[in-house]
C-alpha cells in the first residue's frame, strides 16, 4: 500500500522483480502471456504466438540504485546534460511545470540550481512548462528546447543555457519556432525529442476538444515533426505541414528504439490506454477508436492497459523493451519488443513504492532515470517529493 510501501531506497539497491499482475518473481521465460487481446483489467500485447517469440526476454528485471535529486517541484522534462559523464556524475536540467522554471540538478551531489525562468509560460491544469530537449548540438549552441503553455497557446521555444551568467540568470529569451498548438486545462501533450534523424518531435493533446485530433488542420491532438528551426521536414506526410501522425487524445510519451522505429505512449479516456508504434502519416483512431478497435483506416496499438493501470507519461527505450511511466498506475511498465509487436505481455514494477511517475530517460544501455510526479495536483506528496531515482533495467 502507498501509505506503507513507498520505498526510499537512498542509497541501498533494490533489486525488483515480478511478473504481470503478481508480486512475485520467475526465473524462467515461460510462454508469451497476453498474446491475444484480453478483456477485464489486465493489460494486452498485439500478437500470435504459441510460445514466446525471439527478442526482447518475457521477464525482465528493475534494479533501484540511489537517490539523484529530490525536493523538485512539480517536475516534468528531464534532459541530462552531455557536457559531463553519464550517471552517476552528469548533471541534468528538469522543467517545473507549475513554476515554470529550469533547474539544474548536480549528479554528484543532488544539488538543486534555479538556472532560470521561461518567459511567457502560463500555468493551469495540465499546463506549463513541459517537455525539454537538448539540441543535438548543443555542444556548441547550448540551446535548450521548451514545450510550455502561454496564454493563448502551447509552443515550443529555444533558449541559450549560459552557466557562466548569476544564478537564475542563466536562460536567454525564448525564440519561439512554433506557435498555435491549442491549449486548455487538460491534454496538452508536452514531449519533445530529438529523434535520431536530428530532426525535432513533439506530441500534442486535444485539449478536451475531441475533433482537433481528426482535423489534419490543427496541431491538436498530434505527433509533429520539424526541423530544429520549426519548419515542416521535407517528406513529411503533408507538405508544408509540420503534423507527422494524427488522431491522438493526449501523447506525453516519445521514444526510439534500436532500428530507428518511433514509439508513443497516449492517454486513452475511459477503456484503454495505449503504446503505439508511429508511422508517417497514419490515423490512430481518436475519437473513432480507443484501444485496439480493429476498425478499418485506424492502427490499432502494440499494447493497451485500463486507465488505472497506467494513464502513461514518459517513455524510454533500454534492453530491447520500453519502459513506460505511469501517472494514475503509479507503476513502472516494460514491454518488450520483437520487431515491431510485443515479445509478451507487459510487465510492472515499482507498483505504488513512488506513488505517481512522469518521466523516463535512459542515461546508458541498461541505466534509467525515473521522475516522480506527487507534487503536481494529483498526488498525495510525501517529504523529499518530488525526486528522481537511478535505475538499472535488464
Amino acid at each position: 500500500m502507498r501509505g506503507n510501501g513507498r520505498g526510499r531506497a537512498g542509497a541501498v539497491a533494490l533489486a525488483v522483480c515480478g511478473a504481470l499482475l503478481t508480486g512475485g518473481c520467475s526465473g524462467g521465460a515461460g510462454p508469451a502471456a497476453g498474446a491475444s487481446p484480453g478483456g477485464g483489467s489486465s493489460p494486452t500485447a498485439g500478437g500470435t504466438a504459441s510460445a514466446r517469440p525471439p527478442g526482447a526476454p518475457a521477464k525482465g528485471s528493475v534494479t533501484v540504485g540511489r537517490e539523484v535529486a529530490k525536493g523538485l517541484g512539480s517536475p516534468w522534462g528531464v534532459a541530462p546534460l552531455p557536457d559531463g559523464d553519464l550517471l552517476p556524475d552528469g548533471d541534468l536540467l528538469v522543467a517545473s511545470r507549475d513554476e515554470g522554471t529550469i533547474t539544474r540538478v548536480d549528479g554528484e551531489t543532488g544539488a538543486l540550481t534555479v538556472v532560470g525562468e521561461v518567459s511567457g509560460v502560463a500555468p493551469g491544469g495540465e499546463g506549463g512548462l513541459l517537455g525539454l530537449a537538448l539540441s543535438p548540438s548543443y555542444a556548441s549552441d547550448r540551446l535548450v528546447y521548451a514545450y510550455f503553455t502561454t496564454e493563448s497557446d502551447n509552443r515550443i521555444a529555444r533558449m541559450i543555457y549560459d552557466d557562466r551568467k548569476p544564478q537564475g540568470q542563466q536562460l536567454g529569451a525564448p525564440d519561439t519556432i512554433l506557435r498555435g498548438i491549442p491549449k486548455g486545462m487538460i491534454h496538452n501533450g508536452g514531449r519533445i525529442a530529438f529523434g535520431p534523424d536530428g530532426m525535432l518531435y513533439a506530441g500534442t493533446g486535444e485539449t478536451g476538444n475531441t475533433g482537433l485530433a481528426q482535423d489534419k488542420e490543427s496541431l491538436g491532438g498530434k505527433i509533429l515533426r520539424m526541423t530544429p528551426d520549426g519548419d515542416p521536414v521535407h517528406g513529411n506526410p503533408q507538405a508544408d505541414s509540420v503534423v507527422y501522425s494524427y488522431g491522438h487524445r493526449n501523447v506525453q510519451g516519445l521514444a526510439w528504439d534500436a532500428e530507428k522505429r518511433l514509439w508513443a505512449a497516449e492517454f486513452g479516456q475511459n477503456t484503454y490506454d495505449e503504446l503505439n508504434l508511429i508511422e508517417p502519416g497514419q490515423n490512430y483512431g481518436w475519437p473513432l477508436a480507443e484501444g485496439r478497435a480493429g476498425k478499418s483506416g485506424y492502427r490499432d496499438p502494440v499494447a493497451q492497459w485500463t486507465t488505472d493501470q497506467a494513464s502513461p507519461s514518459g517513455i524510454a527505450y533500454a534492453q530491447g523493451a520500453i519502459w513506460m511511466a505511469g501517472l494514475r498506475g503509479e507503476r513502472l511498465w516494460r514491454i518488450p519488443l520483437d520487431g515491431t509487436r510485443a515479445a509478451a505481455a507487459p510487465q510492472a514494477f515499482l507498483t505504488e513504492k513512488y506513488g505517481r511517475l512522469r518521466t523516463v530517460v535512459a542515461t546508458g544501455p541498461d541505466r534509467l532515470l525515473l521522475s516522480t510526479s506527487e507534487t503536481d495536483g494529483r498526488g498525495t506528496p510525501e517529504q523529499g517529493d518530488d525526486r528522481i531515482v537511478e535505475l538499472t533495467v535488464r
